[in-house]
């Protein structure tokens, strides 16, 4: 069995959950952040909404440097609707999709890095690049998001069993 087929059932249903997570969120709430180290709810949600593009990145670059010598460095858009969140999030999770499924596993298991200002942070095979750097990560802050949610009195969805907001939406 071919990786993009252990990887794609578990992207397809990671990305639903992440999607009804960002849906409904109050853009009057963009703004507030529970802490003063934390991320704005509109940041949090942009971050979220543009982590499937690493996934293209990865299948289709050997790294990604975070602050490359002599240009700007990697920067989150700012995403100002629920609109541009769900339009973004779903253009990512399309491309990412069409990516993860075209690729064969020699290709998956090449090297990839992380870098800051031309430096290598880690380097790891692109396919633990889509587990970690993508869907991990994407699940971590989908489940602050959730927090950010619950703070502010905007239901939860299910996630992997119903919320105290709402059944399991099958």
């Amino acid at each position: 069995m071919a990786i993009r087929d252990f990887l794609l059932p578990e992207f397809d249903n990671e990305m639903a959950i992440a999607r009804r997570t960002l849906e409904g969120l109050p853009e009057d709430k963009f703004t507030w952040k529970p802490h003063e180290k934390s991320m704005t709810m509109g940041k949090l949600a942009a971050h979220v909404a543009t982590l499937p593009e690493w996934a293209v990145m990865a299948i289709e670059k050997d790294y990604l440097d975070l602050a490359p010598p002599g240009e700007p460095p990697y920067d989150l858009p700012r995403l100002n609707t629920v609109k541009e969140l769900l339009d973004t999030f779903d253009g990512w999770v399309k491309k990412a999709r069409a990516a993860i499924a075209s690729t064969p596993d020699e290709h998956l298991l090449k090297p990839w890095q992380l870098m800051m200002g031309g430096k290598v942070l880690m380097t790891m095979p692109k396919m633990v690049v889509l587990r970690g750097m993508v869907m991990n990560h994407l699940i971590h802050h989908r489940a602050q998001l959730g927090v950010y949610r619950r703070l502010n009195d905007i239901p939860v969805p299910a996630t992997y069993g119903p919320s105290a907001d709402e059944e399991m939406k099958m």
